[in-house]
């Protein structure tokens, strides 16, 4: 039986090891290389025979999703998905039939994915496999995300869409501003725009999006900049190149 040639996508140091360890002595299974990010991921699938992917979902600037969708799905290896506790993302994975590992999974769940791998390789129905990256593609644009998953070590947070005040771009991160709390999540502000419903989240800034129902007043400054009053008062002060967003606002 020739060996699951298996490339490991993740921008998480600590999982890609214990992934690794996990698979240490495994038979039947060849680990070809692990990717810290989607751009990485890209490069390795197009060049490198795989046979199985185990990929990350919630990554900086190009997610799972985003892999697949460069790739193209008909280029695609067997995929694992690897998602934090998101409802969303699960129900989509259900729905189109595709495997995947809720996080933080233990080796016994990790090789049981591999085990059921081996056997849809097996099957070499190469077009089921297009065809449900494909569907999955199409379902994962239709909804915005109802809540965010926040990774604090080992342990996972929920933090409802609806309860962020305003969201800060961090370099790769993004920080999600829900009252008093703040809190730091591993994807960037373009990404995350993508994501948000437009009727509830204005980008205002190259660095920052806004609730629509957190702003109280909005004050004109001079030069095509607002200034926007948040409900907890405080302001916000948006880019002149955000302008027709802003007084989109104003027509409503």
């Amino acid at each position: 039986m020739n060996a699951l040639r298996l490339l490991i996508v993740d921008d998480e140091p600590l999982i890609r090891r214990g992934i690794r360890k996990g698979l240490a002595n495994l038979e039947g299974v060849e680990i070809v290389g692990d990717c810290a990010n989607g751009a990485e991921a890209i490069q390795t699938i197009l060049s490198a025979e795989l046979d199985l992917v185990l990929l990350d979902v919630q990554m900086p600037d190009c997610d799972g999703l985003e892999v697949i969708r460069q790739v193209g799905a008909e280029r695609m290896p067997l995929v694992i998905f690897a998602t934090a506790h998101d409802e969303y993302a699960v129900s989509a994975f259900e729905m189109n039939a595709v495997d995947y590992l809720l996080k933080p999974f233990d080796e016994a769940r990790l090789r049981a994915a591999i085990a059921r791998a081996r056997e849809r390789h097996a099957a070499k129905n190469r077009e089921a496999v297009t065809q449900q990256l494909e569907s999955l593609l199409r379902s994962a644009t239709k909804a915005a995300p109802e809540r965010f998953v926040i990774r604090n070590g080992q342990r996972y947070e929920f933090v409802p869409a609806d309860t962020v005040d305003w969201v800060e771009s961090a370099n790769n991160y993004v920080q999600l501003h829900c009252g008093p709390k703040t809190h730091l999540m591993s994807e960037t502000l373009t990404r995350l725009e993508k994501r948000l419903d437009p009727a509830k989240f204005l980008r205002v800034h190259r660095g920052r999006i806004v609730n629509v129902s957190r702003i109280l007043a909005v004050h004109s400054l001079m030069n095509g900049v607002f200034e926007l009053e948040l409900r907890n008062g405080l302001r916000i002060t948006t880019g002149r190149q955000f302008r027709d967003a802003v007084q989109s606002l104003l027509r409503k």
